[in-house]
């Protein structure tokens, strides 16, 4: 009777072990199959994507009996999705000095983000939740060490081959009047770099895989640090050879891009790591960084990067439109401080007169988009004080409440984060900087979990 009883017993037991285990593949399949995914013209769409299998999942383990974990500060997050849903009642509203529409008309644009804040909120919960069996956290770092060397190879494609640019599978399978709509092309049409002139003359600036090139150099600075760290961590002396080779290539596509806020990001990110080695006793930190300067200060000197750092330097064109924008998004917060407008908004003509806008041969001249030159001031301007303090706080109290995790898996993730606050007074989130955001949270929330926060 014994044998008998134990055989269903021991079927149920089996099965619901196997049913509680998350698969890797969702995170996995996203950062290791991006560049097929950019090829097929689906890019950030991918996330959205994958958020229904991880959420089928995630859903299916907690009726399984196995408890889902939110991660510490998400009531922070969810105040945010809040504030983003609650001020889509404000759509209708036209600000002063901005172009009139149709709350209908600006509703594709909000429910797009939506769904994107949505789809990396699964993604996070995702992350955190798998254990290291299922998908370690060096694993982990691996895959986010290979986006950057896929963001060196795509600058270093945007470089030399700057009018590359093909129809996707999914581009070809929308209808004409869809696919060439400029949003719907941005997200379903590859191509190497944007052609913009900034220092005299037009000249290719590095954007694969991320669409543009603020994007490019948001996700430069987000994930350097993971790269390194995944580099040290392996016993082989090539992989850390090839490791610096790549970060001493980096920097031939990252001052071709001449992006002032990549600059600024790497000195921030390099600045943030040097003072936490510091506190930690590891003064070795300070003469690396020395090194590290003297070598690219000789680099500057003896190669033309030097000139063409001074030359954008030189030329501020941008400052006056992101001033003028600025200013824009502060009013739009004080004319309406707690929910804000819902979404974006495009001015009324230029920075200097109403009755000049963007045309075919000018797309600069005006009808600027308010919010859409930061990520702090589309939070101010979009879901107001509420969504931004949402915001803010969740990613503000993760790095307090990580902030004694001295392990380099804790450093590169806090240090993406950190970057992420100083490159949102220029650059804007969505979609793959706060997928890698996301990503970094959920390693610190992991490394908290497995007591590994003091290493």
């Amino acid at each position: 009777m014994t044998t008998v009883a134990a055989v269903p017993f021991a079927g149920p037991a089996h099965r619901s072990v196997k049913n509680r285990s998350l698969p890797a593949w969702p995170v996995a399949g996203i950062l290791l199959l991006y560049p097929l995914w950019w090829a097929l013209g689906l890019g950030v769409l991918i996330f959205p994507l994958m958020a229904a299998p991880m959420l089928f999942m995630l859903v299916r383990r907690r009726a399984a009996g196995r408890p889902l974990r939110l991660p510490p500060g998400f009531a922070w997050w969810a105040i945010f999705l809040i504030a983003v849903v609650v001020s889509v009642a404000a759509l209708g509203a036209d600000p002063a000095g901005t172009v009139a529409e149709r709350a209908s008309a600006r509703l594709p644009a909000v429910a797009y983000k939506l769904s994107m804040y949505l789809s990396l909120t699964v993604l996070l919960i995702y992350a955190g939740n798998l254990t290291e069996a299922e998908l370690s956290r060096h694993r982990l770092v691996r895959l986010l060490g290979g986006m950057f060397v896929l963001t060196v190879a795509g600058g270093l494609l945007g470089m030399v081959a700057g009018n590359f640019e093909f129809t996707s599978p999914v581009e070809w399978l929308l209808p004409t009047g869809v696919r060439s709509k400029g949003f719907v092309r941005s997200l379903v049409h590859p191509y190497a770099a944007q052609i913009m002139d900034l220092v005299g003359g037009e000249k290719p600036r590095p954007a694969a895989p991320w669409g543009y090139t603020n994007t490019w150099g948001n996700n430069f600075c987000l994930l350097a640090g993971f790269m390194l760290v995944a580099a040290w961590a392996s016993r082989s002396a090539g992989k850390k050879a090839l490791a610096l080779l790549c970060v001493a290539i980096s920097i031939i596509p990252a001052v071709a891009s001449l992006n002032r806020g990549l600059w600024i990001g790497i000195g921030v990110l390099v600045a943030y790591v040097a003072i936490r080695y510091v506190l930690a006793g590891r003064l070795w930190i300070i003469a690396a960084v020395l090194v590290a300067g003297g070598a690219l200060w000789a680099a500057m000197v003896a190669t033309p990067l030097g000139t063409t750092v001074q030359a954008r330097l030189d030329n501020g064109k941008s400052n006056g439109v992101r001033s003028f924008l600025i200013e824009k998004a502060v009013e739009g917060f004080v004319a309406s401080p707690v929910i804000g407008y819902g979404g974006t908004r495009n001015t009324l003509g230029g920075r200097n007169s109403i009755t000049v806008g963007e045309s075919a041969g000018c797309e600069r001249c005006g009808n600027f988009t308010v919010g859409g030159n930061g990520q702090i001031w589309q939070l101010l301007y979009s879901h107001g004080a509420v969504g931004t303090v949402g915001y803010l706080g969740f990613f503000g109290y993760g790095l307090w409440r990580f902030r004694r995790d001295r392990s380099p898996i804790g450093v590169a993730a806090s240090g993406a984060i950190v970057t992420s606050f100083s490159a949102m007074l220029w650059y804007n989130s969505l979609v793959t900087p706060l997928a890698f955001m996301v990503l970094a949270y959920a390693l610190l929330w992991r490394d908290w979990i497995e007591g590994n926060d003091r290493t």
